[in-house]
């Protein structure tokens, strides 16, 4: 018999990655789904005869509207997964997780991906995405832009950008951190670690996105949000 530990770190040793090979078509971004991440670690699970037993703590339901009009029911969990070994010993991880259906499928969504983020989380399973370090880019020589140029190209996103950005993105169902910076990565073309990280023209692009996603496609330009300090 082994303890909880030492088994989850064979579980770890045997099961390194889970790629993002799922993709959100509505809102146009990859994701790791139930099934891949199950499929992955599942069976490593089994062979080293590790049990994962859920306990729901908290639930709550909320009637909501979607893009197209139609009511939709909202499911917010919070679940305990415990994690047992051969000997008894355990550990246990904690989640909550958001889901929406227009049927009666809320709950076991809001729980798949509740035990989706569990697995992630106690085991550590990183994409098998390439590091971004692994890429270099020389400088070319251009002429170096005007002062006005350069400050246009470098602007910030503004605080209310990234609060409308939450916003839409809640609206559109885009509630897990990861899966919001891969829809951002998706619309800019490279990925970014906080939406803080990106420039106003950026940020436009992605309220853009997010609002012909939800039937909203109003374009928002660069400067329609004025910087902190400015007249509103």
């Amino acid at each position: 018999m082994s303890d909880i530990y030492t088994a989850l770190a064979a579980v770890m040793e045997d099961c390194k990655a889970v790629a993002k090979r799922d993709r959100n078509e509505h809102q146009r971004f990859l994701f790791r789904g139930i099934d891949a991440v199950v499929n992955a670690v599942g069976p490593v699970l089994r062979k080293h005869r590790v049990v994962v037993v859920p306990t729901v703590e908290h639930v709550t339901y909320d009637t909501v509207a979607t893009s197209t009009g139609k009511p939709a029911t909202a499911c917010r969990v919070l679940a305990t997964y415990t994690f047992y070994a051969t000997d008894g010993s355990s550990i246990n991880t904690r989640v909550a997780a958001e889901a929406w259906d227009a049927g009666d499928k809320a709950a076991p969504k809001a729980m798949s991906v509740a035990f989706r983020t569990a697995l992630l989380q106690a085991l550590a399973l990183p994409t098998d995405e390439p590091d971004p370090d692994s890429q270099t880019y020389e400088r070319d020589h251009a002429p170096a832009p005007s002062r006005a140029e350069a400050g246009h190209r470098t602007m910030q996103v503004s605080q209310k950008q990234t609060g409308l950005m939450g916003a839409l993105m809640s609206k559109a169902g885009i509630t897990q951190r990861e899966d919001a910076l891969a829809y951002v990565a998706d619309v800019i073309g490279h990925a970014v670690q906080s939406r803080n990280d990106l420039t106003s023209r950026q940020a436009s692009a992605v309220i853009d996105a997010l609002k012909r996603d939800l039937g909203e496609d109003q374009p928002h330009p660069a400067n329609a949000f004025p910087e902190d300090g400015d007249p509103a």
